[in-house]
């Protein structure tokens, strides 16, 4: 016999939102996930857009739970869920919980806070404070930074469930605007995915690493090694990369102790990142995004009132 659903655990980005049916011994018994990510939706529309992805689960009749982790919870999403003021104990989050008016009545809603950072220099996250207290609850003795590669790269400083600071770096996303908007995207037009890619990659990372100060001017060299050596689309790309990846740890590398850095994020963009940790004289070490994002989502509701 199938088990049945106890209740429902999501994380709402802001491009897509994933969904799980937990069941009474706190498997995932039922999934669900669409493209309906906050950026696409206006606020009357996050009602119809969580009952669609509810619907494919079959659900039994209710009441459940619904706790949701991310950007529905953003000013600009379903409704606004205030920040809890870092240093804080994330098992704070289901007490900062905001329950928005969801047309069917089988579901109780709940949307979780993100994070703030007032002092030491300001800063915001939403989602990704779900994950860290999934990792807390998971490895409950771990303190240490904490690195989450992704479009907006967030660096967190754990103490067992309390997140003492951290910072973000745009990394992704200036990948993205320098590779396609920039005029480094002259040295790309071609194959990326070549041999090249890999020495590239070492030689940016390097730079990034020694030089971290002289980013801006290091960044001209994709365009410059492309004029004057003849490195090709894959070696410039490589390149660029290595070098936004390497000058982000570069900036982290004072605290980072001897302890592996979990890594929270794509395999592929952990992977990256754990080359450059072990070129830095670090380590890091992989963690499942799903994983701790769904114990963090059950952490949380154990505390919602």
């Amino acid at each position: 016999m199938t088990e049945s659903v106890a209740w429902v655990g999501v994380d709402w980005g802001t491009s897509n939102l994933r969904a799980w049916g937990i069941g009474g011994s706190g498997a995932v018994v039922a999934r669900a996930g669409s493209d309906q990510g906050m950026g696409k939706l206006a606020r009357e529309q996050f009602p119809e857009a969580l009952g669609a992805a509810l619907e494919q689960m079959q659900l039994q009749a209710g009441p459940l739970d619904v706790v949701i982790c991310g950007m529905a919870g953003a000013r600009q999403g379903w409704i606004e869920a205030p920040y809890l003021e870092a240093p804080t104990d994330l098992r704070l989050l289901g007490q900062g919980a905001v329950s928005p008016d969801m047309p069917d009545e089988r579901f109780r809603v709940s949307i979780l806070p993100g994070v703030c950072q007032r002092q030491g220099g300001e800063n915001v996250m939403r989602g990704e404070e779900t994950q860290l207290l999934g990792l807390a609850s998971l490895n409950p003795d771990y303190t240490g930074l904490v690195c989450m590669p992704g479009t907006h790269s967030k660096w967190a400083r754990l103490d067992g469930t309390r997140i003492e600071h951290f910072s973000t770096a745009m990394t992704g996303e200036m990948f993205a605007l320098l590779k396609s908007q920039s005029v480094l995207r002259h040295s790309l037009n071609g194959p990326l995915d070549g041999p090249g890619q890999d020495e590239g990659f070492v030689a940016g990372a390097r730079d990034g690493l020694d030089n971290p100060a002289g980013l801006l001017g290091q960044l001209f060299t994709v365009r410059a090694a492309s004029l004057l050596s003849g490195q090709a689309p894959d070696w410039c790309v490589g390149y660029l990369s290595g070098l936004l990846i390497g000058t982000e740890i570069a900036a982290n590398r004072n605290e980072i102790g001897t302890d592996p850095v979990p890594l929270i994020g794509s395999d592929k963009l952990c992977a990256l990142y754990m080359r450059v940790l072990h070129m830095a004289g670090a380590s890091g070490r992989l963690v499942d995004s799903t994983e701790v994002v769904l114990a963090g989502l059950t952490a949380a509701r154990a505390s919602i009132a």
